[in-house]
């Protein structure tokens, strides 16, 4: 059973002041030491949603870049397919022009030709008639 001397009073102020010289001593800077903590911990957890979500415009905004130009590509693409397909049939109507030109000359090239072939062929027809008809009559 607890006895209400003197030596319990004593015990009473000795436990007392210990206890207010460890609140002092231990426990109030521990409980800042963890309030601090916790207060680094809470600035951290801002700083990296903050973090999260300046990431997560900058993805955004890379994916929007990224739309944008392959648009972009997607109509020089075109554009080029529609220069390259002129230059093509522009080419093809060229060469066309070029065989149309070139069969022409051709055509009076040989007509020439011909025409000079007949003429020879008609001076020679006459020299051969002519000797045929010399020897004939002349035999």
């Amino acid at each position: 059973m607890l006895e209400l001397n003197k030596y319990f009073f004593w015990q009473l102020i000795n436990f007392l002041l210990l206890l207010a010289a460890l609140n002092y001593i231990l426990f109030k800077p521990l409980l800042a030491l963890l309030k601090k903590r916790d207060d680094d911990i809470k600035g951290s957890l801002n700083s990296a949603r903050a973090m999260e979500k300046e990431r997560e415009d900058h993805l955004n905004a890379l994916q929007a870049k990224l739309i944008d130009a392959r648009g972009r590509a997607k109509t020089v693409f075109e554009e080029l397919s529609k220069q390259g397909g002129a230059a093509q049939k522009e080419s093809v109507d060229r060469a066309q022009k070029e065989a149309v030109e070139i069969n022409r000359k051709s055509k009076e090239s040989l007509e020439a030709e011909v025409k000079r072939t007949k003429e020879s062929l008609r001076g020679q027809v006459e020299a051969f008639s002519k000797l045929i008809i010399e020897k004939m009559v002349g035999a």
